[in-house]
């Protein structure tokens, strides 16, 4: 299996969004609570400093963004999200696209890469940050509106670039 991240293109708008809404409709993960449609698709991925894309041996099957996660004096932290189509999680695909956000991040002159809510039960992330030397900060109680209407808490991670 050829896992190959690149930047993303106008052409492939249609599969990152579905993948996107994927992660936004299972409700554990992502703070959006309305999916992406035709018309705030291409703006929603312009807004980025940059999305990569995730091809398995061609096909598009995972993808992150990178944004400011602060302004001004803070203007230096990046934040990321990242999505892997359900089917193929577990394979890797994610540990790629994080690995490329930090070295991506480090190119675009930011000094830290910064999540402010990772989902706790989302193991899975967790262990993965973990594992590339992302460092737990702490825990928000009751940080996340699950899709159930039930609250979890939320961990803030960080990594220096």
């Amino acid at each position: 299996m050829e896992i190959k991240i690149e930047a993303y293109t106008i052409e492939d708008l249609a599969e990152i969004k579905d993948i996107w809404n994927e992660v936004v409709e299972e409700g554990n993960a992502f703070p959006q609570m309305d999916c992406l449609t035709e018309e705030t698709t291409k703006e929603f991925f312009e807004k980025q400093d940059y999305v990569g894309v995730a091809k398995v041996d061609g096909k598009i099957e995972g993808l992150y963004i990178l944004h400011p996660n602060n302004v001004g004096r803070c203007g230096h932290h990046a934040n990321a999200s990242y999505a892997v189509r359900a089917k193929v999680r577990g394979k890797k695909i994610g540990e790629r696209l994080v690995k490329d956000s930090l070295l991506r991040a480090k190119e675009l002159n930011y000094q830290l890469l910064i999540f402010n809510a990772v989902v706790k039960g989302n193991n899975r992330a967790i262990a993965l940050y973990s594992k590339l030397g992302f460092q737990k900060v702490g825990e928000i109680p009751n940080g996340f509106l699950l899709k159930d209407g039930s609250y979890q808490d939320t961990i803030i991670f960080y990594h220096i670039l």
